[in-house]
């Protein structure tokens, strides 16, 4: 039985995460909460007492200054809070170090992102070869768990993919991922997690379509689903984290990746594309100073954590399966529908923090319990995803199932020969930007 936990990083997710396992600090033990700026740690804790979240009070609740990116000062941090579970909730550029130290420490790692290299964006798959996986012979030797990817999605929805084949499917055909946000957080524009990796996410569109890599123009794609609670709603395709692990280990024809976009987000994340903004390499000015223009705009943006208060709305997150059960063939939408308004009411986060937040404490008391101590390195949809969808249930991200008439929606059929047809019939417009290249296509109406 493994206790104590260590939360490293202070944004909208690590909120959510440090009420939950407060709330579960009976399993979790003592719970430090670790990032480059201590004050935001204590608003957190602040936060959790003003909600009165803190089920065994005999439980240290409490904050520590840390860089990350020091990997000998946070196995330093790691050994002084004894602490036997880390959750990395920082950015994506920290996984490495933190796993390092998670290594040389002795102790389970869970994360809920890929890594990323600031230098790079949208590597080619898998990308997960390229950091993490080159480190799970090690995890094995050493017996430490880690655990890749243990947020909603990826996170959850390997979990769902797991599940479909482990109790829905005898084969599975397709996988389709959506994710969409119906919600409204009444600002001109903002993203509902931290700008920089939210806007570096759609540089490329890797897909996995017909057993292969497919690389396709942003916003290219377009369908419109109709959504449980959420109803209508337009979704592109997109590149993902949990494709580059779900292609290794999920046995499909295809797993595609759908997000929405509203048309005024892709308005203003066209032109600060087009024009540089979202360069995320360094230029200089005329007076010789260096600014990264991706950063520039993530100041300006409002900080994620301002929009909960007066957000309402819907999110909704699930996986449509397509395959054959028993001889026959089966179709089912596995989802979670999310409201913004019950999460504020509940943590004081937006529903977008809410779900990336719940799954890694359930991941954690999974861990803790022994369930999921696997002594090595795995991706959610390794794992039972019984266990964890139950605890989900009961934590506040409770699963729907809804079964499908095979054959009635054709809306995300299509082959890879499909795709390039209705690329090569669309009258799209293509702009390329010399500062930060870009393939912008206008999607051809379906």
């Amino acid at each position: 039985m493994k206790k104590n936990l260590l939360i490293i990083g202070a944004g909208g997710v690590a909120h959510v995460a440090a009420h939950k396992a407060a709330m579960h600090n009976d399993l979790l033990g003592d719970i430090c909460i670790a990032s480059r700026t201590q004050s935001k740690c204590d608003d957190i804790i602040e936060s959790i007492k003003r909600k009165g979240h803190i089920k065994d009070p005999s439980q240290r609740l409490y904050s520590r200054q840390i860089d990350a990116l020091d990997i000998p000062a946070t196995v330093k941090l790691i050994q002084e809070t004894h602490s036997e579970i880390v959750v990395n909730l920082g950015q994506a550029f920290l996984n490495m170090s933190i796993l390092e130290a998670c290594l040389e420490a002795g102790v389970a790692y869970i994360d809920t992102a890929i890594h990323e290299d600031p230098d790079k964006v949208c590597e080619t798959p898998p990308w997960y070869a390229n950091y993490e996986w080159k480190r799970k012979d090690r995890c094995a030797e050493k017996g430490v768990t880690a655990i890749l990817g243990a947020g909603f999605d990826p996170g959850v929805v390997n979990a769902y993919c797991a599940l479909a084949a482990k109790r829905y499917f005898d084969k599975i055909e397709t996988i389709d991922i959506l994710d969409v946000n119906a919600g409204s957080h009444g600002k001109y524009f903002a993203t509902n997690f931290d700008p920089e990796i939210n806007f570096r996410e759609f540089v490329k569109v890797w897909t996995w379509i017909d057993r292969e890599w497919k690389e396709y123009p942003t916003h290219s794609v377009k369908r419109t689903y109709d959504f449980p609670v959420v109803g209508p709603c337009p979704v592109y395709l997109n590149g993902h984290d949990e494709l580059h692990s779900l292609s290794k280990n999920i046995d499909a024809d295809s797993i595609r990746f759908w997000m929405g976009f509203g048309d005024h987000y892709i308005n203003v994340f066209t032109v600060l594309r087009t024009l540089g903004f979202l360069n995320h390499l360094p230029v200089k000015l005329a007076d010789g100073q260096e600014v990264v223009p991706l950063k520039v705009v993530k100041a300006l943006l409002p900080d994620p954590m301002t929009l909960a208060p007066g957000y309402t709305g819907n999110t909704c997150i699930g996986n449509i399966v397509k395959g054959w059960k028993d001889g026959k063939r089966r179709e089912v939408f596995i989802y979670q529908v999310s409201d913004h308004h019950a999460c504020y009411e509940e943590v004081e986060s937006q529903g977008i923090s809410y779900t990336a937040g719940v799954p890694p404490v359930a991941a954690a008391m999974l861990v803790a319990d022994g369930t999921w101590d696997t002594g090595t390195m795995v991706n959610v949809e390794e794992l039972d995803p019984e266990p964890f969808i139950a605890i989900l249930d009961r934590i506040g991200l409770p699963t729907e199932v809804k079964e499908i008439e095979p054959g009635r929606d054709a809306t995300f059929d299509g082959t890879v020969r499909d795709l390039e047809q209705e690329l090569a019939e669309s009258t799209a417009t293509v702009t390329v930007s010399a500062a930060n290249p870009m393939i912008a296509v206008a999607p051809k109406p379906r």
